[in-house]
């Protein structure tokens, strides 16, 4: 299945994190600093919560308070229901440069991946090809926030930990790992521990770095191809069995909508704050799947 999304909001910087909760779509703009939603009934964008450390990653704790990864303080902050921004942990500690996307299951344990390094910086003095074969490039820790905020190494040595699912009704836990070209794998233990790592999706063969990620009803993960405009469908073993052509490079990916078949993109001209901090270039794509 090869589809086209169509642009249905546009005017964002750089969207991230999106997530379909309500009937709406909750997603973060780096570079506005704030976090929004997004009604695909009449086009009304409203912001929720300003971030000024850059919001990236959402989820939600089991009472319904939002948490959201603060990027560039390494902080993984709580809206209050007063709308006051809390604290929920610092994870300083464990991050490799700036903190990035998260998964929070049903008993609030956050699961957060960071660059591991300062990958724009390397992408001025490298091109793409040298860095991916550089297996140090990005190496770092996959971190876990517990529900008090308690902060523990969730998996080491993985390499950008990026976009995350839960499957299975949250006994398996799939991380892109952007730098290495692969979709990888674990069991989620009962404490939140994750054994038995392994390579979900291999990626490389279409040369698509994993950036977003999002499981779709039948057992798919869409993946958001980063360098590429285009949000890609994989089968565990790596089977590709679908792709969204977007308007420009695909950066993050939810699957929600009324029907739950609704592929939401973000888009954007590219990933380096230079083509993007302020140009209101980005887009939310939208497909039927």
């Amino acid at each position: 299945m090869t589809t086209t999304s169509l642009v249905v909001r546009d005017g964002l910087d750089f969207g991230e994190g999106p997530r379909w909760r309500g009937g709406l779509l909750w997603f973060s703009d780096f570079y506005r600093h704030a976090v929004y939603t997004f009604d695909p009934e009449t086009g009304d964008e409203t912001k929720v919560v300003d971030v000024p450390g850059q919001p990236s990653g959402l989820g939600w704790l089991p009472d319904g308070r939002m948490l959201v990864v603060s990027m560039t303080d390494h902080r993984v902050l709580r809206l209050e229901p007063d709308g006051s921004l809390v604290e929920h942990a610092d994870i300083s500690e464990h991050c490799g440069f700036h903190a990035n996307d998260m998964v929070v299951d049903d008993q609030g344990r956050a699961y957060v991946g960071n660059f591991g390094y300062d990958l724009h910086a390397d992408m001025d003095e490298r091109d793409v090809e040298t860095i991916l074969a550089d297996e140090q490039a990005g190496l770092t820790n996959l971190v876990r926030v517990d529900p008090d905020g308690t902060v523990s190494v969730a998996a080491p040595d993985v390499r950008f930990p990026n976009g995350m699912v839960l499957l299975d009704g949250g006994r398996t836990l799939v991380l892109a790992e952007t730098l290495r070209l692969q979709l990888t794998a674990f069991t989620v233990q009962p404490d939140g521990s994750l054994t038995n790592r392994r390579v979900w999706a291999s990626t490389a063969p279409q040369m698509v770095a994993p950036d977003g990620i999002a499981a779709d009803p039948d057992g798919g993960i869409w993946v958001a191809a980063a360098l590429g405009a285009a949000v890609v469908r994989y089968a565990e073993g790596g089977e590709v069995t679908g792709t969204v052509q977007t308007t420009q490079n695909a950066f993050a990916c939810a699957v929600g909508g009324p029907d739950g078949r609704t592929l939401y993109a973000m888009t954007a001209p590219g990933s380096e704050p230079v083509h993007v901090d302020g140009r209101s270039a980005g887009t939310i794509e939208a497909a039927t799947l």
